[in-house]
């Protein structure tokens, strides 16, 4: 029953609405890999991986290669009924290759979901049936930044995700004069991807907090792998750290959180290898207490509805930072959870619920 019969990929690509912009990189579209698996039963569950060498390492090619050439022989012929032994096999077919993983991982969960006829975020546990995501505001002249955020105001965003890490102490006065454009209600959440010294983490943080900016996290204000530095941030300033790029598994997870090193978690499927992986790290931070994001690389609806799955089964998830299908100029995509700006409305959709023309 449910055995897999066949693992094939293609590629999708989606100009994105502007260009965006991170202290790491600027992306003009989304170019990722979809996987289909099919089943002899018929069954066919869809993943995604996006290509974000800076981040996990992983090309298009590279992608393609270790679902087709490592991943797929080890799972070929075996029941997704099996489901704990199959997400196994997969996880060891290569020792890194998080996203190439994360698209068999989630293709796995929407056929078994599928099989039950639940929608998947049901057969997680879950009964969160809308979430409320933020929306990134790209690394721009502070203008800009400011026009950027009025506008995603207007459009019924409350919670702003404001990119910064390449302007040093001058990033803490975009950050309040962001905050002064918009007011008090809105959320401000900032993230630095990697792009400040721990020393000059603390500095612009501590200047953004007696600019009176009221960012509720600052996220991966460092290096992803200078842990000591990490700590020495979240010691030092009185904004919540959020780790990012510093965890992928769920040992990472445990390592930030034993050392203090910082005070919430983002999760993201491409990163831990799917949602496998994932609800080990919402465990993990479930015993301890520690909050968590659900966040996504640029990807579309088909990858961010799998994440939205995840977190709207997991109270542990608090935060919710899935704005890759609003960046989109266009969806290729019907069915499953229903994006509409800052409202993720889930839907009772078997599986992820996600359908695409060109896979079938």
């Amino acid at each position: 029953m449910l055995k897999i019969k066949k693992v094939t990929t293609s590629i999708i690509s989606v100009p994105l609405k502007t260009p965006f912009k991170t202290a790491l990189r600027v992306v003009d579209s989304i170019n990722d890999v979809c996987v289909r698996i099919e089943t002899a039963d018929g069954m066919v569950g869809l993943g995604e991986a996006p290509p974000t060498a800076l981040i996990t390492g992983e090309t298009i090619d590279s992608v393609r290669a270790a679902i087709e050439g490592f991943i797929a022989p080890k799972i070929i012929g075996r029941s997704v009924m099996d489901f704990e032994d199959l997400m196994e096999a997969a996880q060891r077919a290569l020792i890194k290759n998080t996203s190439a993983k994360a698209a068999v991982d989630m293709a796995l969960y929407d056929i078994m979901a599928q099989a039950l006829n639940l929608p998947l975020y049901r057969l997680l546990g879950g009964s969160r049936t809308e979430l409320e995501s933020d929306v990134t505001i790209s690394l721009n002249d502070t203008d800009q930044m400011i026009a950027d955020s009025m506008a995603a105001v207007e459009n019924g965003f409350r919670i702003l995700k404001i990119k910064t890490g390449k302007s040093g102490l001058k990033d803490a006065y975009r950050v309040t004069e962001i905050r002064q454009a918009v007011g008090s209600a809105i959320e401000l959440r900032v993230d630095a991807n990697q792009g400040w010294t721990p020393k000059e983490s603390v500095r612009i943080i501590q200047a953004m907090e007696d600019g009176g900016c009221g960012a509720s996290l600052v996220e991966q204000p460092v290096n992803a792998h200078d842990i000591d530095g990490l700590r020495y941030v979240t010691q030092n300033t009185a904004t919540p750290i959020l780790a990012d790029e510093a965890v992928f598994s769920p040992s990472d997870a445990i390592e930030i959180i034993r050392t203090g090193a910082a005070d919430m978690i983002n999760i993201k499927l491409m990163k831990t290898g799917g949602i496998h992986e994932a609800l080990k790290i919402c465990d993990i931070a479930g015993i301890y207490g520690t909050p968590c994001m659900m966040g996504c690389m640029l990807e579309s609806r088909l990858s961010t509805a799998a994440a939205a799955h995840l977190a709207a089964a997991k109270h542990i998830i608090s935060m919710v930072d899935l704005d890759g299908p609003m960046l989109c100029a266009s969806d290729p995509f019907t069915g499953g959870p229903n994006f509409s700006g800052a409202r993720i409305k889930m839907s009772d959709d078997p599986g992820v619920g996600i359908i695409y023309g060109l896979l079938n």
